[in-house]
Order: C-alpha cells, then sequence, then structure tokens
C-alpha cells in the first residue's frame, strides 16, 4: 500500500492554464463560422444584384424588338409608356418623331386607358373625350388571335358616328385591317375582331346570346332606364386566352333617364378614381369583381378648351343643366325638389362637435320601410349641422330606442322629435310606437302634423340651404357619414300634384327625419311650428306627466 504514489493536485491556476486552448479554439471557429457567413451574405447580395440585371437587360431586349418592330412598319406593335421608358433617351426620342395616331389627355382620359379593374365606368360632363377613349380602348388587345371586342351604343344612328370614327383611327393603327359592312365587324391581320352592334331594348340585346367577348364597351350606359341590358351582356365576357383579361367599359353622362341606377352601381359606393368590390356567391366561394368610377369634365379636353365657345354655351344652360353637362354633377336632376343642394356646399368631413352646442335628433319611424333618426348640433349662430344617421329596415321599435341610446351614450341630448303617427293606436292591443320607445328611456315629443307643416317644413329647408350673403356659407352642413340622407335628398321628386311639397312616394324618411329637426328650430323666431332659444316648445304640454307624451 505504501509503493502507490499520492496523486497529482492541480491548482486552480494550473486549470486555467489548461482550458485556455480550448476556449482560443472556440473563438476561431466563431470567427471563422461569421467570416463564412458574410462571403455567404455578400455572394447572395451579388447573386440578387445578377439576376435584377439579367431582368432589367432581357426587358431592355424584349422593349428594343418591339419598338425595331413597331419602326420597321411592317407589323402593328402596341408600345405602352412603360416600354418607353424601358428604353434609352436617344431610342425614346426616335419613337417619339414617328406620326403618333393617337395620345390620350392627361387625366381621366389616360386613367380610363390605363384601368385594371373588370368593370369601369367614365362619365360626367360632355365633352370629355370619353366616346373617343372607348374606341381606342378594345385595340389593345388586338395583336392577339383570340381577342373579340363588342362595341354597344343604344340606337344605330347613334352607332354609325362611331363607326365613321373608327374608319378614320383602326386602319392606321394596324395596317391591314378591314372593315366588313354587312357585319358591322373589323377584322385585323392577327385573327381580332372588334364587333360594332346597338341595343334598344331587351330583344336586341339577344341578338349577342351565347356569344363570347374578351371586351364589351356601352357608350352613354345612362340611356338605359334599368341595368338589365348591361347586366345581360356582362354575361357573355369570357376569354379563352390566359394572356387576355375580360374588361368591361361604359361611359355616360348625367341627366339621362338611367342616371339613378348607374349613380348608385358606380358613383355612390367609392371615391371617385378608387377602385372598390363587389362580393359574388358561387358554388367554389365568394369572387370579387373588381369596379371603377372615373369622372369627367370639360376642362379634361385640351381641344375644347382652346376657344371657350363650347364652355360658354354649356354655361348658357337653365341651372340643373349646366350642372349636368359643365360641372358633371350626378346628383343634379330635373324636377329635383331640392335643385340647390350641392355635395361641395352642403356637407362637410365629420369633426368634433364642441361641448357647447346644443344638440337633439328627429326621427321618421319605419319597420317595413325605412326609419331614419338624425342627430343635430346647433352652433353659436344658430347654423344646424348634421353629424350622426341611423338608417334601419325591419327593426321593432324597442330595439331601435336601443340603439339610439347606445349611439348617443355620453352626450346630452336636450330633447327629441319623433313622427307625430307613431302616438296613434290603430285599433292594436298595447302600447303605441311612440309609447314602447319611451318606456325604452329614449324619449320623444311629436313632430308638428297641421296641415301645411309639410310645406313649411319644406321652406325652412331651402332657406337653411341657401347661401348667406356674409357668411359666404349656408345654414345647415351634414356630415359625410350620413350617407342616406347625402344619397336621397337631391334625388327627391316634386309632387305632381303640389309642387310646394315633395313627391311623398319617394324614399323621403331621412329627408322627413331632416324636416322635422330644422322645424324644431326655425329661421323665424316667431313661427308657430317650432322654437329657437328654449329648450321645450311652450305650446307643447304632455298629456302624460310620466312618459312625457
Amino acid at each position: 500500500m505504501n509503493d502507490i504514489p499520492p496523486p497529482k493536485l492541480k491548482s486552480a491556476q494550473g486549470k486555467q492554464r489548461e482550458k485556455k486552448p480550448v476556449a482560443s479554439l472556440a473563438k476561431a471557429r466563431e470567427s471563422a463560422r461569421l467570416s463564412v457567413k458574410k462571403q455567404q451574405d455578400k455572394l447572395s447580395k451579388l447573386k440578387s444584384k445578377l439576376q435584377n440585371a439579367t431582368r432589367v437587360a432581357q426587358t431592355k431586349k424584349e422593349s428594343l424588338k418591339q419598338i425595331d418592330k413597331a419602326l420597321d412598319g411592317k407589323e402593328t406593335t402596341v408600345i405602352d409608356k412603360q416600354i418607353l421608358e424601358s428604353v434609352p433617351d436617344n431610342v425614346r426620342d426616335l419613337v417619339n418623331k414617328q406620326d403618333v395616331i393617337f395620345e390620350p389627355n392627361e387625366g381621366p382620359q389616360m386613367q380610363f386607358l390605363a384601368s385594371s379593374e373588370r368593370e369601369v365606368f367614365y362619365g360626367g360632363a360632355r365633352g370629355g373625350g370619353k366616346s373617343y377613349a372607348m374606341l381606342v380602348d378594345p385595340l389593345r388587345y388586338c395583336t392577339k388571335a383570340a381577342h373579340r371586342a363588342l362595341l354597344i351604343r343604344k340606337t344605330m344612328p347613334e352607332l354609325r358616328d362611331m363607326i365613321t370614327h373608327s374608319q378614320r383611327l383602326y386602319s392606321k393603327a394596324y395596317p391591314g385591317a378591314k372593315w366588313r359592312e354587312q357585319e358591322k365587324e373589323w377584322r385585323f391581320p392577327s385573327g381580332a375582331r372588334i364587333e360594332f352592334g346597338y341595343a334598344d331594348n331587351m330583344t336586341d340585346a339577344l341578338r349577342y346570346q351565347g356569344q363570347s367577348y374578351t371586351w364589351i364597351g356601352i357608350d352613354e350606359l345612362p340611356q338605359y332606364p334599368t341595368p338589365d341590358i348591361f347586366n345581360f351582356l356582362r354575361s357573355s365576357l369570357r376569354s379563352v386566352d390566359p394572356t387576355i383579361p375580360v374588361y368591361l367599359r361604359a361611359t355616360g353622362n348625367p341627366g339621362n333617364i338611367g342616371s339613378q341606377w348607374v349613380k348608385e352601381m358606380f358613383v355612390n359606393p367609392n371615391t371617385p378614381n378608387e377602385p372598390f368590390y363587389i362580393n359574388i356567391e358561387t358554388p367554389m366561394g365568394v369572387k370579387q369583381i373588381s369596379r371603377r368610377f372615373i369622372p369627367a369634365k370639360l376642362e379634361d379636353n385640351p381641344y375644347l378648351m382652346q376657344t371657350d365657345d363650347y364652355y360658354a354655351m354649356l354655361s348658357s344652360l337653365p341651372e340643373i343643366q349646366k350642372k349636368q353637362f359643365l360641372q358633371g354633377d350626378w346628383d343634379a336632376f330635373e324636377n329635383s325638389s331640392f335643385p340647390e343642394f350641392s355635395k361641395a356646399t352642403h356637407t362637410t368631413d365629420a369633426f368634433d362637435i364642441p361641448k357647447s352646442w346644443s344638440k337633439f335628433r328627429s326621427c321618421d319611424w319605419g319597420y317595413s320601410s325605412p326609419a331614419c333618426c338624425l342627430w343635430f348640433a346647433v352652433d353659436w349662430d344658430n347654423n344646424l349641422w348634421v353629424y350622426r344617421e341611423l338608417y334601419t329596415t325591419r327593426v321593432t321599435a324597442d330595439r331601435f330606442a336601443r340603439m339610439v341610446m347606445e349611439l348617443e351614450h355620453g352626450e346630452y341630448i336636450k330633447y327629441g322629435i319623433l313622427d307625430s303617427s307613431t302616438w296613434a293606436r290603430r285599433g292594436d292591443v298595447g302600447p303605441s310606437i311612440a309609447e314602447t320607445m319611451i318606456v325604452e328611456g329614449c324619449k320623444w315629443r311629436p313632430a308638428d302634423r297641421s296641415p301645411k307643416s309639410r310645406v313649411n317644413g319644406k321652406m325652412e329647408l331651402h332657406k337653411r340651404f341657401k347661401i348667406d350673403g356674409v357668411t359666404e356659407s349656408p345654414q345647415l352642413k351634414i356630415f359625410n357619414n350620413c350617407k342616406n340622407l347625402i344619397r336621397t335628398l337631391p334625388l327627391l321628386p316634386v309632387d305632381k300634384h303640389n309642387p310646394e311639397d315633395v313627391d311623398t312616394y319617394s324614399e323621403d324618411h331621412a329627408y322627413d327625419a331632416l324636416r322635422y329637426g330644422v322645424m324644431s328650430r326655425p329661421l323665424n323666431p316667431n313661427s308657430n311650428n317650432g322654437f329657437l332659444n328654449s329648450e321645450k316648445d311652450p305650446k307643447f304640454k304632455p298629456a302624460d306627466s310620466i312618459f312625457g307624451y
């Protein structure tokens, strides 16, 4: 046992000396790894730059090929702005020196021709270059054999004018293109076709049943009283060539018989020039159709603006036609109850209502027909601001009352005006509509229902819409979020039997709510139909002290 040597003990200092080579090796490995990663990142960036440069070079090569074909003149080639911008300046200058058959005007006409949405409506003032843009648009894919376009007008005489313009343009754009008079059709060297047709009614439209088109254009769409023909023709849009998208294009002016449905389909859904989408239920799920409205004005056409003759002529028209044909105003209608109403003047963006302004609400009730409640604010100069809207159908009175109170939660609403007919009992058992709402905590008082109340209310609105000579502003403004009031107000027709009133068969629910509200604060303090500064109508005495009605 004594022969066994004692174990060797290592000091802490010795341990550190042994670990030092291991730590140095790990550090070297990490440094090498970072160096390799850095080189790999550098190589990846170089490869990405090479790929981008290759793509740019290939694009320029293809662009130069197309430009070379166009300059050679042996075949027609479509050269767009993107192609021109991808080639050197000297080549671009050479192309620009060639005879230009058509160059779109900057602004709406160019936007129309560049639109990628499936359905586009280009409409507004007369003289904006809409019809000529419609002639040019289907030429885009005439280099492809599967392209087939259909350009529609309502009547044959209108169609002849379009054909005359096409004969000046198409044969120059595509040498070798032939017009076939019997078929009313252009045929192009590639095999593409552009057909000219008319459809005055659904019987005419049935001639195109079973046909397939990659492009359909309808010039002066608002001439059709209903969307039936428009929807029928849409069913013929289809393409067998994946490189050819399908498009539907339409143009038109306000003031025609179908202006209302065109306005609701294209103008109202979104801000002009902004695309929007329509959801379509299909067996394969929900699909979307993209749409866009492009407004047109006379000022967009530099050729007609070289002199002021045409502008002066349109300016001399009666006020409604002037708004329609010169300003392209889709809210201007003949026989309108409020021709002075203008979105530009009488609507405004929403803002925070100052706490010192008084607030109240008014409502026109309906269940099967729409119910509308409007909220008003009164500024220091007695101007009215309609700042909120509730527009419903098939909502019961108790639920409607709760919706009203939820929307105005935290606000102090001085009073509410409700259609007086809601207090009436029609043989039913139980509380009236007004009582039902009041029990829920939504307080109202009856609107004036005297024999002249409707006429007086309309006159009060005319006063409010009038531009004040001092402030240069109306005494009633509507927030843009009150969409149904803004939508229906300019469309209200005059009553045929009483020109001092609106047609009660029109969509007048928001108007009635507005009328009740303004008559609770008339501009004439001595009016018997309302009050100006008092919170309560001095003539109104509730029959029931508990419910307040």
